[in-house]
């Protein structure tokens, strides 16, 4: 061996363990890590490792939407984001979004417009509306959410509840912002 190399269990040990990877993120507020296989999708790092189950595994072929999260303030799918290219970075599911016991405004946007049935894959759509909302701001017509929400599917519903309780969440996001303004 040279001096510069380095042994495989020297490896293995800085990689967190025979064949592991240490991955260390912001989940909803709080610094987490774990050492994890390479192959560890985030959705599984979420729901196996933090027990964070509100983020549900529907298609595993990045189709349904059910597993969004936000990643940095972006919606992804986390059924085909790697745990450890998240390392560092800040996720919220979810569980993250309702405050001091208060929900989103999507959140109850969503229970007002009675925009779910079976609620499967609800907190995905819900991810997707807020990250909607943020960029594509408040006034938000039917074609736009329509069209965005594409990479979310439901299998229940006819999606008109659903775009009525996306606008309407868009709007109280919107008002939210300009109040704490």
């Amino acid at each position: 061996m040279s001096l510069g190399s380095k042994s495989q269990s020297d490896t293995a040990a800085a990689q967190g363990g025979p064949g592991l990877v240490s991955v260390a993120m912001t989940v909803n507020s709080k610094a987490v890590s774990a050492d994890v296989d390479p192959r560890t999708l985030l959705v599984q790092f979420l729901r196996e490792h933090l027990r964070l189950t509100g983020t549900h595994v529907g298609c595993d072929t990045s189709q349904c939407g059910a597993c969004v999260v936000h990643l940095d303030g972006r919606a992804v799918k986390s059924c085909t984001t790697l745990a450890a290219s998240c390392e560092g970075s800040k996720v919220t599911t979810i569980e993250g979004l309702a405050q001091g016991g208060q929900l989103h405004p999507m959140q109850e946007a969503f229970r007002e417009h009675h925009g779910l049935q079976c609620g499967f894959c609800t907190p995905g759509m819900i991810m997707a509306a807020v990250d909607i909302a943020n960029r594509k701001g408040p006034n938000l017509d039917e074609t736009t959410i329509r069209h965005e929400l594409e990479g979310n599917l439901c299998r229940c519903t006819g999606y008109h509840n659903i775009v009525a309780a996306v606008k309407a969440g868009a709007a109280a996001m919107g008002g939210a912002r300009q109040a704490a303004e």
